[in-house]
């Protein structure tokens, strides 16, 4: 088993290395390479690395570690603010995109819970292409930054309902009373956090800061550790992880460790990538291919514009909206996870299912070439729009 986990790490890295450098010279996003990649080396073609749900399941602390990085850089009082403005953004889009998305499926010919699922799908964007393909040096870009940190957890509440909503047939128990510990555990994971790090972790921070090591150490287990007593209460480890980044932000080393868990991001935002391309089954995309398409383009169309009125209405400038609607334009990790864990509960048809993850994946190569190729972006070819 080491051999081989060995072995599939060496392919990923050297394949994307390869593709990226490939990517870099033919001006595309190299997010699409790893994502290309895992489609050539998973079990679809070529097959070397025929466990994509491994990979998938070590990769997911790149979303953690994302998380947790982005909550170092977000004061609680202001993340409250921004929560304030947004919110009405959030609602308004979140509405809209899922009555396109059911009116799509229910002229496709799909009925009852898959037209429901398939709309609800289409309300979410993506964490991961949103924010690594946004620079946080510029000052404007932090302006950016902060509305779309703020529409994006706005939209992981509502996909965590989701998911809870469907876990309950999955332990027999109704979706309000899921709802309602949803409800009780927030509150409580938030006092808890609040406590810890207001007893211990910054206590420990203070005392040791000159040992950068030990600095690394603590972040991490702090990281993980409060992932992990969200996910134990119900909640998302990806939530828990932006609490605990958040409850750091007022220390004055959350740059220090902001700016050493870079790398440990990236890493494991590969595997990420690579897992997505490799879960791609192409027998079964095929099959929906023209829908998945349609609703593709339909997304990428009515989503930056859809951002981009409701931005300005909310005293937004023109040139900040756009960029947020484009940045915003894709579907999100989430969709993707609401549509294997419907299926698995039998909630959802075997065509419908294929049908989200298609439009999903579709959106995922499209949206960062039109990102990548106007904006500012830490990955671009570019010389004047690379920024880091």
């Amino acid at each position: 088993m080491e051999e081989h986990i060995v072995y599939h790490l060496f392919l990923i890295f050297a394949g994307a290395a390869i593709l990226a450098t490939l990517a870099l010279y033919t001006r595309q996003a190299m997010i699409v390479a790893y994502i290309l990649l895992g489609l050539l080396l998973g079990p679809s073609a070529l097959s070397l690395v025929p466990d994509a749900e491994l990979i998938a399941h070590i990769a997911d602390i790149g979303i953690i570690f994302l998380l947790f990085l982005l909550g170092l850089n977000l004061h609680p009082q202001k993340l409250l603010k921004l929560f304030q403005r947004t919110l009405w953004v959030t609602a308004c889009s979140s509405l809209l995109f899922a009555c396109l998305g059911y009116g799509f499926a229910w002229l496709a010919g799909y009925h009852g819970m898959d037209t429901l699922l398939i709309g609800i799908a289409m309300m979410f964007s993506s964490t991961i292409v949103g924010l690594k393909l946004l620079p946080t040096s510029v000052l404007h870009h932090q302006h950016i930054g902060e509305l779309i940190i703020s529409i994006l957890l706005l939209q992981d509440i509502l996909a965590i309902f989701t998911l809870l909503f469907i876990r309950a047939y999955e332990f027999g128990a109704t979706p309000g009373f899921r709802a309602l510990l949803l409800i009780a555990s927030l509150p409580a994971l938030l006092l808890a956090v609040q406590f810890m790090q207001k007893k211990w972790i910054n206590y420990l921070l203070m005392r040791f800061d000159t040992i950068q090591e030990y600095i690394f150490l603590l972040a991490i287990g702090w990281c993980l550790g409060v992932a992990e007593l969200a996910s134990t209460m119900g909640l998302s480890a990806e939530m828990g992880a932006f609490i605990a980044g958040v409850s750091l932000a007022s220390s004055p080393i959350s740059t220090f460790i902001a700016e050493h868990l870079k790398p440990l991001r990236d890493f494991f935002l590969v595997l990420f990538f690579f897992a997505l391309g490799a879960g791609i089954n192409l027998h079964h995309m095929t099959a929906v291919l023209v829908p998945a398409l349609l609703l593709a383009g339909l997304m990428l169309l009515i989503k930056p514009l859809a951002f981009k009125w409701l931005l300005h209405k909310t005293g937004e400038n023109t040139p900040h909206s756009q960029e947020i609607g484009i940045r915003m334009g894709q579907l999100s990790e989430f969709s993707l996870l609401i549509s294997v864990l419907a299926l698995s509960q039998g909630l959802i048809s075997t065509q419908a299912a294929y049908l989200i993850q298609a439009t999903t994946m579709l959106a995922f190569v499209v949206s960062p070439y039109l990102i990548v190729l106007h904006y500012p972006t830490p990955i671009a070819v570019s010389d004047s729009l690379r920024k880091n």
